[in-house]
């Protein structure tokens, strides 16, 4: 975690499941601090009422929203207003929008352009251009076979994974990707190529492919040559990849 980031957390209780929060701030902590939470809803609705212990366990702060019309969402203005008084008090670095809603398209893209980072979190559903507008995008269902397989619960256990099959058009970002950053033997450091792979697909994960790690994952592919070298500043080693010729 970078403990010098502060990250604003907000989570629109109309769109994700409350049996992931755990997960969620989990996943937040490596990228920053969350020193404000706060989660938006109709409290006075019973389908929320299953909330109650999560938000004490996490110490996330609830919104009271009414949606005061009908087939109008109240809590996404909400967390915009919210969103756009943290951003002016100048107490974050960044924020983590919890939602599958794409109304937030534009409250990310703002930020952004405000020089904050934005993170992303919501199921497979959520629209394109959400996740586009997010500097990383990260889907729930991978934090959920996470916790699964960390509990190993046989009921759990037999659920078959939600990960993507690795294809042509994932080659093709991977094997660009590479050509981008090649030096003249056409070697370019993993981590680079991880960070510009993120940049141009801010829902990029080697998870949603199975792999928690971006090296596994291209060594899963014959298409790439991966090299390890001495780091004669640490004790790990670099590890650089190439496209085969």
């Amino acid at each position: 975690m970078q403990a010098d980031i502060k990250i604003a957390v907000l989570i629109d209780a109309d769109n994700v499941p409350s049996n992931q929060i755990k997960e969620m701030m989990e996943e937040v902590a490596k990228y920053g601090n969350p020193t404000i939470k706060r989660i938006y809803g109709d409290w006075t609705k019973p389908q929320l009422g299953k909330w109650k212990n999560v938000l004490l366990e996490n110490a996330i702060n609830p919104i009271q929203q009414y949606g005061y019309t009908s087939g109008k969402n109240a809590t996404d203005s909400a967390m915009i207003i919210d969103a756009m008084d943290i951003l002016y008090s100048g107490k974050v670095n960044g924020f983590c929008l919890v939602s599958s809603d794409s109304d937030f398209t534009k409250l990310a893209t703002r930020l952004r352009e405000a020089g904050l980072m934005v993170i992303g979190m919501g199921e497979k559903k959520t629209p394109d251009p959400f996740i586009v507008a997010c500097d990383k995008f990260i889907y729930l269902e991978i934090l959920q076979q996470a916790s699964d397989e960390s509990a190993g619960s046989k009921e759990k256990s037999s659920k078959q994974p939600q990960v993507d099959k690795v294809n042509p058009k994932l080659i093709r970002l991977i094997a660009s990707t590479i050509s981008d950053l090649a030096d003249d033997d056409g070697w370019a450091f993993m981590g680079d190529v991880g960070n510009l792979l993120q940049k141009k697909q801010p829902n990029f994960d080697s998870r949603n492919y199975g792999f928690q790690k971006l090296t596994p994952l291209i060594s899963s592919i014959n298409k790439f040559e991966i090299e390890q070298r001495e780091n004669q500043k640490g004790k790990y080693k670099l590890i650089y990849v190439r496209n085969k010729s």
